[in-house]
């Protein structure tokens, strides 16, 4: 049974400071510790489970975060940035089912560190709803009919995949006390708990519905500023639907993570330039 795992690191225990989840951060090198901890948890758990080999992809931020010498060596590990498919780089239609671990609530949302793909977009939708990175990733997976057994994060993230994922294991590490804010077990306990998760979802795997991606996908996201939305309207095929609104109608899922990880450079970029701007002296 082949095993894919893409692991964020908002939604890790003991995490909830910007501090620790940015490169440069005093807390960073613990939060990668963490991190590292609770995706050899989840490893562990899909070899208890009966998985025969095991992918991670590190999906946070510069997606470098792992500690690659303390990582199980019985998984391989997909890493760096940009990757084309983002948060779900290296998921196939042979993968038997999808872990996401350490997630976290969409921009909007009223969850630990909650953003959607990056801080500097208000707001991702698709076909006019608010979706968080798993509903996003998951469109992805479901249109290589591979199903997402497991959630972890904090309980705002966790509720939500409770609604969308029939079937799911849903495991929650921490509750939301505000944006930076939280009340979280000990990463002892998570990292058992999360085990435990991934054990219990590659296990019931083939008991998961085989999703089905309903297509067009229309995408909008809110650009941190007009400026950003003009230039992503150069993009074939995008719109600018509003001053910083970007809309696209796609008809494949891979276009839809592509884009998404385009405009997340492009919104980077200009919002680099704009503080470059606001600082000078």
């Amino acid at each position: 049974m082949k095993v894919y795992i893409s692991i964020d690191m908002e939604g890790i225990a003991g995490v909830a400071t910007l501090d620790q989840v940015v490169r440069g951060g005093t807390g960073y090198a613990r939060a990668q510790e963490l991190m590292t901890h609770e995706a050899n948890a989840a490893i562990a758990g899909a070899f208890e489970g009966g998985a025969t080999s095991v992918l991670v992809n590190d999906s946070h931020g510069t997606m470098d975060n792992l500690l690659h010498d303390r990582l199980d060596p019985r998984a391989r590990l997909v890493f760096g940035s940009p990757k084309a498919q983002c948060m779900a780089e290296g998921l196939t239609a042979d993968c038997d089912v999808a872990l996401f671990v350490g997630y976290h609530a969409p921009a909007g949302a009223p969850g630990v560190l909650a953003h959607t793909f990056s801080a500097h977009f208000g707001e991702v939708r698709i076909n006019g709803a608010r979706v968080s990175e798993a509903e996003v990733n998951a469109i992805y997976a479901a249109s290589l009919g591979v199903p997402v057994g497991l959630v972890t994060g904090d309980d705002v993230i966790g509720a939500i995949a409770s609604d969308v994922f029939a079937g799911a294991t849903i495991v929650t590490v921490k509750t939301a006390h505000g944006f930076s804010a939280t009340d979280t077990v000990a990463p002892s306990v998570a990292r058992e708990l999360v085990r435990e998760g991934a054990a219990r979802a590659v296990a019931d795997a083939a008991s998961l519905r085989r999703p089905v991606t309903a297509l067009p996908l229309t995408l909008e996201v809110d650009m941190p500023s007009p400026v950003a939305a003009e230039l992503g309207a150069c993009i074939p095929g995008c719109l600018r639907t509003a001053d910083r609104t970007i809309t696209s109608v796609l008809d494949n899922a891979a276009d839809l993570l592509g884009l998404i990880t385009v405009l997340y450079e492009l919104a980077q970029g200009s919002e680099n330039a704009r503080q470059v701007l606001t600082n000078r002296r």
